[in-house]
């Protein structure tokens, strides 16, 4: 892990983002203070990227969005496990 200044990491931008990139994680500083953090990209997102290029998911980059509600008639799953049950 390496510690940079604004000003440095301004002026060297590539270079930390190819430290980054190779997997070392580089801490931005601001007045001396750690104020945030470049890192490598997740195995996870990694991941998905690999299934976007192969065709194999689709992704526009934003976050999932929750699956909508699919209103279902009768009684609730649990009910229907608990009567599928029987008597104890």
């Amino acid at each position: 892990m390496v510690a940079v200044g604004l000003k440095e990491l301004k002026t060297h931008l590539s270079a930390y983002v190819a430290k980054a990139k190779s997997g070392e994680h580089v801490i931005i500083t601001e007045r001396g203070e750690q104020v945030a953090e470049l890192a490598p990209l997740s195995p996870e997102r990694q991941a998905l990227l690999r299934l976007v290029a192969e065709g194999k998911a689709v992704w526009n980059g934003g976050k999932p969005q929750s699956f909508p509600s699919i209103p279902v008639k009768g009684m609730p799953i649990s009910e229907t496990v608990v009567e599928d049950r029987g008597p104890r």
